[in-house]
């Protein structure tokens, strides 16, 4: 699916031009992976961006959405997988979760750069 630099999308109030940013979205996909450079901002620089983007660029409201809930499930997930590390079963949870969280920020990336809509697995809906 393809769009022009100048999309036309619906505001609640009105009608409101919305630019077409395919690079901002795929760089919000993928400072998700800041979590594996600094310890911190794969939530907070998503976050952010989607906050003070999503009324001016198509697409950043949904697609910020999903990367946010796709960050606080897997932050959710791990505090669950912390203490069943005492019964070996969370090192297994912990590190398919790595690799969750380390793989499908690409692959959304990759995605979104086609304009297709990512899918995030075990996400849970905090924002909708």
């Amino acid at each position: 699916m393809k769009f022009s630099r100048q999309t036309i999308a619906f505001n609640q109030n009105n009608y409101k031009t919305m630019k077409q940013d395919n690079q901002l979205i795929v760089l919000t996909h993928l400072s998700q992976l800041l979590t594996f450079i600094t310890g911190f901002g794969g939530l907070i620089v998503p976050l952010v961006i989607w906050a003070t983007q999503k009324e001016s660029v198509y697409q950043m409201d949904e697609q910020g959405k999903r990367i946010v809930n796709f960050q606080l499930s897997m932050l959710i997930y791990s505090l669950i997988c912390i203490p069943l590390v005492f019964v070996l079963v969370g090192i297994f949870g912990l590190l398919a979760l790595c690799l969750l969280s380390f793989i499908y920020p690409i692959i959304n990336a990759i995605r979104a750069s086609h304009g297709e809509t990512p899918r995030y697995p075990l996400s849970l809906n905090f924002i909708s």
